[in-house]
């Protein structure tokens, strides 16, 4: 279990990775050691994973988004699994309940690229079917 403090570093993390040491300690109202300490447990012990990047201004603004649901042939599952991996477009894979067996969710400079990706993700060996939903707007990430 984390405290609140670490709840707290971790919501600030989540809003700016690239904090200073100095300015996440001055924000918490603890030392900088503290804030190091923390930050090397949470680590440690897996609860942080690693740090990314998030696109910004005009490349993230002119990207297309699309959640595409995945029904699988279950013998293939794996094969299938990792074709989905080597698709730069596809940032994310979840495994899930319900009619569909995966969601993808794909990001594209284009509308033609994603058209294209969702052909592409359609022909993958062991995809029975696909649906897709185009994202008309994010209203916050975190």
């Amino acid at each position: 279990m984390i405290g609140k403090q670490d709840q707290k570093l971790l919501m600030l993390l989540r809003h700016n990775a690239r904090a200073s040491i100095t300015e996440l300690a001055r924000t918490l109202h603890v030392s900088r050691s503290t804030v190091q300490n923390r930050i090397a447990r949470l680590e440690a012990s897996g609860v942080i994973r690693g740090y990314s990047v998030l696109l910004g201004g005009e490349f993230s603004a002119n990207q297309v988004e699309a959640h595409v649901s995945i029904k699988v042939l279950q013998k293939l599952t794996s094969r299938t699994n990792a074709a989905l991996e080597g698709l730069a477009q596809v940032s994310q894979l979840f495994s899930v309940s319900g009619e569909y067996d995966l969601i993808a969710i794909v990001q594209a400079q284009s509308l033609e690229e994603l058209s294209a990706v969702l052909d592409d993700i359609g022909n993958l060996e062991g995809v029975e079917r696909t649906n897709s939903a185009v994202v008309l707007e994010t209203r916050f990430r975190r």
